[in-house]
């Protein structure tokens, strides 16, 4: 059985935007990502509402993705497959970073992936880099996230620049899925399957 950890942020927990609660397990795009693998594979969501790449949130504690990564890395090994879908967060005002910081943080999750154990035979997994969809600044986080739609736009590009560093593969979300016009950062529930979808399509290939 292959394993594929996809870590996150609010939309891998699969926040729903129309009612700000969490969408039946069955509609997150991992649990969508399952279905479409079937039983050779156990696909393992690890979500967590704000989370960044490598940034410490002063305001909500404890959310710096590169300091929770290494555990998750231990706690689920071997692991086929780490799907990174982080950077939606990084936007947020408060940390003025741009989308080339914010795609470098990227990065880093992969090189601590890199130089991990955590794959077959004590090799590190192999790695996806998911990049978030871009932004609209409407709805109840527009203040939190306000500049962050014109970066935002920018991020596909500089999470290729990044990832090419490594020689590590990219899929732009925003190829499929657009943000909930709702609250502007978070899929809907058809966005949620066709992220699934497509990264299931990746995968197969």
């Amino acid at each position: 059985m292959k394993t594929v950890l996809c870590f996150g942020d609010s939309n891998t927990w699969g926040y729903d935007p129309s009612s700000a609660s969490r969408f039946p397990l069955e509609k997150r795009w991992p649990s969508v990502l399952a279905s479409r693998l079937g039983a050779g594979y156990l696909v393992i969501p690890e979500g967590l509402n704000g989370r960044t790449t490598v940034w410490e949130d002063p305001v909500e504690l404890d959310k710096k993705g590169s300091t929770q990564l290494p555990s998750c890395l231990e706690s689920h090994k071997p692991i086929d497959l780490l799907v990174i879908m982080l950077g939606t967060n990084d936007l947020k005002l408060r940390f003025g970073v741009g989308p080339l910081d914010i795609a470098s943080g990227a990065q880093r999750l992969a090189r601590i992936a890199l130089a991990s154990a955590t794959g077959p035979d004590e090799g590190p997994p192999a790695i996806l880099l998911v990049v978030p969809p871009p932004i609209f600044e409407v709805g109840p986080f527009a203040e939190m996230f306000a500049g962050g739609a014109a970066k935002s736009k920018r991020l596909a590009e500089c999470f290729r620049t990044e990832a090419a560093e490594l020689e590590l593969p990219t899929l732009n979300a925003g190829d499929f899925v657009e943000s909930s016009p709702l609250d502007g950062i978070h899929l809907s529930a058809e966005g949620q399957r066709a992220l699934g979808n497509a990264v299931a399509d990746w995968v197969l290939r």
